[in-house]
């Protein structure tokens, strides 16, 4: 097998690799490191797999447990909420696993995989987004069968207990978040409260490395008031957004003057309402974006527009 035939069919499975790692690690950086490391390995090895799929995928899989060992560590001692990197697209598209793929991406179900251990994580991935066979799971986490599928049950009853009761269909989260950005572009605060559940939650990511909330606002007067002062202020000094699919669900992307990117936003629709918005703002978490803006920058020249219409 030459290099070039080689690299063909590792990058046929690209997407594929890369939407195993980010559901494990919630990181767009640190999947795309798995990836390359990934492909190292596959580069360097004097062998042809009898399936480059089945190896690519367990050594993806492998190397994406030991990054998130590692990193859960980190996120223990993060300053304040950690979200996933917000990914705009996902590369890997199977139309038989269509509604697995976009449930999975999700910042609340990443936050739920949040709660498993990284074995019991990789497990789930592989089989419940992607429809592993057990015998490749357990060749990729490096556990027997009959425990993968104990893993497996663990997982789902993590999973189970912190899913919503009720959700939206693709079309209602649509129209719910057209009507919440038109709302929000206007300032109106009337407007954003009819939307928002009685107790929606909104909080930001800055990890220590933006200006962010000291901790989330709860209560649709709360974020309707918060939300309908600042989008205004943020106006007057040449921010603005633009609508996003933002980990498959409605979002969209602040930008400054400049074009860069300042931070993502996204909302979880259920049960006819928004129930929670989520805003990562920490640079180091955009970068995949775009070019990020300087936010301190922004925040001081927002709090110079509120000092002046007082």
């Amino acid at each position: 097998m030459s290099k070039t035939e080689k690299a063909e069919e590792f990058e046929e499975l690209r997407p594929l690799l890369f939407s195993i790692a980010y559901r494990i690690l919630g990181s767009v950086g640190e999947a795309e490191d798995a990836v390359q490391e990934t492909w190292l390995r596959f580069d360097g090895s004097a062998t042809r797999p009898a399936s480059a799929k089945a190896f690519l995928s367990a050594t993806v899989t492998r190397i994406s447990i030991d990054v998130l060992r590692s990193a859960r560590v980190r996120r223990e001692e993060y300053m304040g909420p950690w979200f996933p990197e917000p990914l705009l697209n996902d590369p890997y598209q199977d139309p038989a696993r269509a509604v697995e793929l976009a449930d999975s991406v999700s910042m609340a179900a990443l936050l739920l995989l949040e709660r498993l251990s990284p074995l019991e994580r990789a497990v789930f991935v592989l089989r419940e987004v992607f429809g592993f066979g057990f015998d490749e799971v357990a060749a990729a986490v490096g556990r027997s069968e009959a425990a993968c599928r104990q893993l497996l049950v663990r997982a789902r009853r993590h999973m189970e207990a912190g899913r919503p009761r009720f959700a939206a269909d693709r079309q209602e989260r649509q129209e719910l978040a057209t009507r919440f950005f038109d709302a929000l572009r206007e300032g109106d605060v009337t407007g954003l409260r009819e939307l928002l559940a009685a107790d929606v939650s909104f909080a930001g990511d800055g990890g220590g490395r933006a200006p962010q909330l000291a901790r989330a606002v709860i209560g649709a007067a709360n974020v309707a008031r918060l939300l309908g002062s600042l989008l205004p202020l943020m106006a007057r000094v040449d921010v603005t957004f633009e609508r996003h699919e933002v980990n498959g669900q409605p979002g969209a992307i602040f930008r400054d003057r400049d074009g860069k990117v300042l931070h993502s936003l996204v909302l979880d629709v259920l049960d006819g309402k928004i129930q929670t918005i989520r805003s990562v703002i920490n640079p180091d978490k955009l970068g995949h974006i775009g070019p990020v803006a300087d936010v301190w920058a922004v925040h001081r020249a927002v709090q110079q527009a509120r000092r002046s219409t007082r």
